[in-house]
C-alpha cells in the first residue's frame, strides 16, 4: 500500500463535544500535488472486520489515471481524474478505539461528521462492501444534494423476511460465541480472510491483520457483528428500515459488483438490491465470494463504468448501452410475432414436430391449443411478464409448448441445457435468478438438491408426497386446466426481453445473452432468408436449442434420438430415422454429432439412405468444421448442398459458406504467395445485412485501433447484424468490452450496434472471413505473435494426426509453442515424442520453432459441442507437464 496515500484526520463529534481521530486512504493531496483537478470524490467504506486497505486498488488506480493524465495533459478518455477517499470506521482499521457503543445510526452520523470535516463537495460517488455497504447508503440517502451515484461489492440494505440472517453470522452471534470468535481470538477475522478465491498471499492477510493483532484492538470487529439487526428489537434495526426504504428513492447511477460464492451476502440480497434500484447496473464474477475486491481486478470496471456514465450523459442518454437506433426499434411493433405461424395454422392438421423416443407426433392444431391453454393457464398461476421462467425440460414437445407459452405472456424464458454439465446449469439458472422453474423430475430434483429459487411446475403429474418434497405447486396438466378458456392478455412489446439463452461455457463460465422479441425475431428471418426454412419445411436439429425455433419457422421439426449432452451418441440410423418422420430438407448438426453420423453410417438399410437422399441443406456449425467432414456427409446426403455457418449465441448466423465454396477459397489461398494467408478456417461471407469488420492485433496480441474491412489483416472479428443480442445478463463490464464503440450510420445520428465476438481472424480479398482461433488462445512469442489455427491445420495434414491443438506456455511475449496431438490409432496414455519422426514432420510443416510436441488419447473439449478444443486448459496442462508435472491426460 502506498504511504503517500495515509492521513489522519480529528473530526469533532457534535452531540458528545468530544473529538475522534480517523484514519484514511486518500489521493485528494496526490492529486493537488500534480495539479489535477478532480472532477468528483469516490467515498468508500469497509466492512467488518476489513479496513480501508479492502480498497487500496482503487486508490492506486485512480491515481495512476490522474498521473498519466497529469504527465500527458491529455487526460483519460473522458477527461475525468478521481478523488478516492477510503475511511476506516472509528473502532476498526487505525481509527480511534474511542470505547464508544456505535450503532447503526451512529456511524451514518459519524460518516456525515467525516465529510462535514473534509469540506466535501459533490459529485460523490459512494462505495461499499459488507456492512459498509449500508453505512454507506445510509450517507447516501441523508445527502442527496451531493450524491452523484452508487457503488456496491456484496452487501444487503434489508433482509429477507422469508430468509434467515446468514448461517456464518448466526453461529457467531450465539451466546457465548461473539466475544470469542470475534474479540478475544482473531477467528472472525481469520475466517472472513479465508473466502478468498484463490487464497490471498500472505503479505495480504498481514495487511488485514495489521490494524487487529491484539483482542484490544478487536472490540470493533465484536461490537460490529453485535449490531447486526437480528429482529425488530434490536436497536439499529429502525435505522436499517430507513436505509432500505430511502434507497429506492435515490435514482441515482448505481453499479453492483457481485460475488456469487459469498456464503455471507447471496444472490439473495443483490436480487434485493436491484428490486430496490432498478437503474442500476450489474456484474457478477462467477467464482468470486465476499472478499470480491480481492478476488477480481474489480477497480479498473469501477473507473470505466465512471467513464461509460459520463459518455452515455454528454450523448444525452440514459446508459451507454441505449443508443439511438434501439429507441426507433422500441417504438415499432411485431408485425411478425414468435408465435405468428402457431395462429397462422391454428386448424391445421399437419405435424408440427415430433418427438422420436417415445415417438409422439404433434400437428399444428394440436400445438397451438396446447401453447394458448398453456399461456393462458401460466397468467392464473401468477406468471407475470417480465417474469423469468427457467425451462428444465428435455427437448420434447412439452419443451416446445411451454416455451411459446410464455413468450406469448411475456414471461422471459431461461434457457440453459443440459449440455453445459450440472455444474454449469447450477451457475446458470442461479444467476438468471429465476422467479419460475417449469421441469421435468430429473431438473426438479437437481432443482431442489441445490436449492435453486423460483416456484416450481413439473411436466408431469407428481404423487402428492414426492411434490411436496420438490416444492412442486402444479403440473403442466393442471395449468393447461387453468387455462381451458385461452384467454389471453395483451402481447409483449417488440422491444421486450423475451429469453435468456445460455452460450457453451467453452471459453470460461456460460454466460446468459439476453435477446429481446425483435431480436429472436431478426434471428427467425435471417435463418428463413439464408436457408429457405418455412412453412412445410421438414426439419432435423441435432443441437437442440436449433430445435426450438422450428415453429418460429413454420418448419415441421424434429430432435433425433439421442443424449442431449453428448452429442458424439447421435448415429446415423437415429439421423435417418427423424429424416424420414417429418420428410426433412433440412438437416442442422454439431460437428461432433456429425463426425458420429459418418462413423456410424454403416448401420443405414435401404429406407435411411432414402431419407437422406431427400435432404436439400445441410448444416454444421459450433466449431470448425473440417472440409473432409462435411465431404463425408454430403456423400451421406448426395442431393443436399452442405454448409457451415459461422455463428455464436450472442448472434446465430453471421456469414455462411457451402462445401464448394471452402474448397474454392482454399484453392484461392493456395494460389497466394508464401506468407500472405494466414490459413485458418474459412466461414465465406457475411449472410444477409450481416457486416463484419477486424480489429487488428498490436504486437502484444491485443486488437487495437479502429476496426476495418481491409483484407489480410489479422485482429478481432467484429459484427454488426439486426439479429445481435441485446446485452450480458448482470455482466456489465463483459458487455462493456463486448460491444464495440458504435459508428454512425448514413444519415442521422442512428447509429450501428457492434459486436466484438472474442474470435481472431482475417477476411480474404473476396470478402470472406477466416476464423483463426480464439483471442485468449493467441499465442505470443519473441518471433511474433502466432494464431493456432493455420499451424494446427498443418499439423493435421500429416498422417496419423488425427487432430492437433497448438498452445502457448511461459510469459506472453517469450511464450514456447507446444503442440499436443490426436493419433491415429489413438495413444493408449499421454507421452512426449521427443526427437521422434513424427515431432520433426510437426515442426517442419508448421515452420515454428515449437518447443515439444505432445500425444494424448483426447483433447479437452467443451461439454456442448464436443468440438471445441480448450486451449487455455492445455496450454496450464503443458506448462505442468514440461515443468515436472505426472504426464497425466489433460
Amino acid at each position: 500500500m502506498d504511504a503517500r496515500f495515509s492521513r489522519l484526520v480529528t473530526v469533532a463529534d457534535g452531540d458528545s463535544g468530544r473529538s475522534a481521530t480517523w484514519h484514511l486512504l486518500d489521493n485528494g493531496p496526490v492529486l493537488d500535488e500534480l495539479g489535477v483537478t478532480p472532477v468528483g470524490t469516490l467515498l468508500c467504506v469497509h466492512g467488518n472486520p476489513t479496513w480501508s486497505y479492502l480498497w487500496r486498488g482503487l486508490v492506486a488506480a485512480a491515481t495512476d489515471a490522474a498521473t498519466t493524465a497529469a504527465e500527458t495533459g491529455s487526460g483519460l478518455v473522458s477527461g475525468e481524474v478521481w478523488r478516492v477517499v477510503a475511511v476506516d470506521q472509528l473502532e476498526m482499521g487505525f481509527s480511534e478505539r474511542t470505547g464508544t457503543e456505535r450503532g447503526l445510526e451512529r456511524r451514518v452520523a459519524d460518516l456525515s461528521a467525516l465529510t462535514d470535516a473534509l469540506e466535501l463537495t459533490g459529485p460523490v460517488f459512494t462505495v461499499g462492501h459488507d456492512w459498509g455497504g449500508v453505512v454507506s447508503m445510509g450517507w447516501a440517502v441523508d445527502h442527496s444534494e451531493l450524491l452523484a451515484g452508487v457503488v456496491l461489492l456484496n452487501t444487503a440494505i434489508h433482509q429477507p423476511e422469508d430468509r434467515a440472517i446468514p448461517w456464518p453470522l448466526r453461529l457467531t452471534l450465539q451466546r457465548g460465541m461473539l466475544g470469542r470468535a470475534t474479540v478475544a481470538t482473531p477467528a472472525f477475522l481469520e475466517t472472513t480472510l479465508a473466502l478468498a478465491h484463490p487464497s490471498l498471499a500472505a503479505d495480504v492477510k498481514n495487511g488485514y491483520r495489521a490494524p487487529y493483532r491484539s483482542a484490544d484492538r478487536r472490540g470493533g470487529i465484536g461490537a460490529f457483528v453485535a449490531d447486526i439487526p437480528v429482529d425488530e428489537q434490536h436497536r439499529s434495526w429502525n435505522e436499517l428500515e430507513r436505509i432500505a426504504a430511502g434507497v429506492r428513492e435515490l435514482g441515482v447511477p448505481s453499479l453492483m459488483l457481485w460475488g456469487p460464492r459469498d456464503p455471507i451476502f447471496s444472490d439473495t440480497y443483490l436480487d434485493d438490491l436491484a428490486e430496490r434500484m432498478p437503474q442500476a447496473d450489474i456484474h457478477r464474477f462467477e467464482g468470486a465470494g465476499h472478499m470480491i475486491a480481492e478476488d477480481v481486478e474489480y477497480a479498473p470496471v469501477v473507473l470505466n463504468w465512471l467513464e461509460a456514465r459520463s459518455l452515455s450523459l454528454s450523448k444525452g442518454t440514459d446508459s451507454v448501452d441505449e443508443l439511438p437506433v434501439d429507441k426507433l426499434r422500441e417504438r415499432k411493433a411485431s408485425k411478425r410475432p414468435l408465435w405468428s405461424v402457431l395462429d397462422e395454422l391454428r386448424d391445421s392438421t399437419d405435424i408440427a414436430l415430433v418427438d422420436m423416443k417415445p415417438y409422439r407426433a404433434v400437428s399444428w392444431r394440436l400445438l397451438s391449443r396446447r401453447v394458448r391453454q398453456l399461456a393462458a393457464g401460466l397468467v392464473r398461476a401468477g406468471v407475470k411478464p417480465g417474469d423469468r421462467v427457467s425451462l428444465l425440460i428435455p427437448p420434447s414437445a412439452d419443451l416446445t409448448a411451454v416455451l411459446y407459452a410464455c413468450l406469448r405472456i411475456g414471461a422471459v424464458v431461461v434457457v440453459a441445457d443440459a449440455g453445459l454439465g450440472l455444474p454449469g446449469l447450477t451457475r446458470a439458472v442461479r444467476g438468471a435468478r429465476p422467479d419460475h422453474v417449469i421441469g421435468a423430475l430429473p431438473g426438479l430434483t437437481v432443482a431442489r438438491a441445490f436449492s435453486w429459487p423460483g416456484q416450481k411446475i413439473s411436466t408431469a403429474t407428481l404423487p402428492l408426497p414426492t411434490a411436496l418434497a420438490l416444492g412442486v405447486r402444479h403440473s403442466l396438466g393442471e395449468i393447461a386446466r387453468l387455462g381451458a378458456d385461452e384467454s389471453l392478455p395483451e402481447p409483449p412489446a417488440a422491444s421486450a426481453v423475451a429469453a435468456v439463452l445460455f452460450t457453451s461455457g467453452s471459453t470460461g463460465p456460460a454466460k446468459g445473452v439476453v435477446y429481446t422479441h425483435a431480436q429472436l425475431e431478426a434471428v427467425r428471418d435471417a435463418l428463413s432468408s439464408q436457408y429457405d426454412i418455412g412453412v412445410g419445411t421438414g426439419l432435423v436439429a441435432g443441437f437442440a436449442p436449433f430445435a426450438l425455433l422450428g415453429p418460429a419457422l413454420g418448419a415441421r421439426s424434429v430432435t433425433p434420438d439421442m443424449n442431449v449432452t453428448s452429442p458424439r451418441t447421435l448415429t446415423a440410423k437415429a439421423t435417418a430415422e427423424a429424416a424420414a418422420a417429418v420428410d426433412a430438407s433440412v438437416v442442422f448438426l454439431s460437428p461432433a454429432a456429425l463426425a458420429n453420423v459418418v462413423a456410424t453410417s454403416d448401420a443405414l438399410g435401404l429406407a435411411d439412405t432414402a431419407a437422406l437422399a431427400g435432404v436439400k441443406t445441410f448444416l454444421s456449425a459450433g466449431a470448425p468444421v473440417p472440409e473432409s467432414l462435411l465431404a463425408a456427409a454430403g456423400r451421406l446426403m448426395p442431393n443436399a448442398t452442405p454448409h457451415t455457418p459461422y455463428g455464436m449465441t450472442e448472434g446465430l448466423l453471421m456469414t455462411d459458406i457451402t462445401l464448394e465454396g471452402i474448397r474454392a477459397a482454399a484453392d484461392d489461398a493456395v494460389a497466394l504467395p508464401d506468407g500472405e494467408h494466414a490459413g485458418g478456417v474459412c466461414v465465406g461471407a457475411p449472410a444477409g445485412s450481416v457486416r463484419v469488420r477486424i480489429a487488428a492485433l498490436d504486437v502484444n496480441g491485443m486488437p487495437g485501433g479502429e476496426p476495418s474491412e481491409q483484407p489480410g489483416v489479422t485482429g478481432e472479428i467484429v459484427l454488426s447484424a439486426p439479429h445481435l443480442k441485446q446485452s450480458y445478463d448482470r455482466l456489465w463490464a463483459t458487455n462493456r468490452v463486448a460491444d464495440a464503440d458504435s459508428v454512425p450510420a448514413a444519415a442521422g445520428d442512428q447509429r450501428e450496434r457492434w459486436h466484438r465476438t472474442g474470435d481472431v481472424g482475417h477476411l480474404d480479398s473476396a470478402g470472406r472471413l477466416w476464423v483463426e482461433g480464439r483471442l485468449p488462445h493467441v499465442i505470443v512469442t519473441a518471433a511474433g505473435v502466432i494464431t493456432p489455427i493455420g499451424p494446427e491445420q498443418k499439423i493435421e495434414s500429416l498422417l496419423g494426426v488425427n487432430r492437433a491443438a497448438l498452445a502457448g506456455i511461459g510469459p506472453r511475449g517469450t511464450q514456447q509453442l507446444v503442440a499436443v496431438l490426436e493419433t491415429e490409432p489413438a495413444a493408449s496414455r499421454p507421452a512426449a515424442l521427443g526427437d521422434s519422426e513424427l515431432a520433426a514432420a510437426v515442426r517442419h510443416a508448421t515452420g515454428l520453432d515449437i518447443a515439444a510436441v505432445l500425444v494424448v488419447a483426447a483433447l479437452p473439449t467443451d461439454i456442448r459441442h464436443n468440438s471445441k478444443i480448450d486451449r487455455s486448459a492445455l496450454s496450464r496442462w503443458a506448462e505442468g507437464v514440461l515443468s515436472g508435472a505426472k504426464l497425466s491426460a489433460p
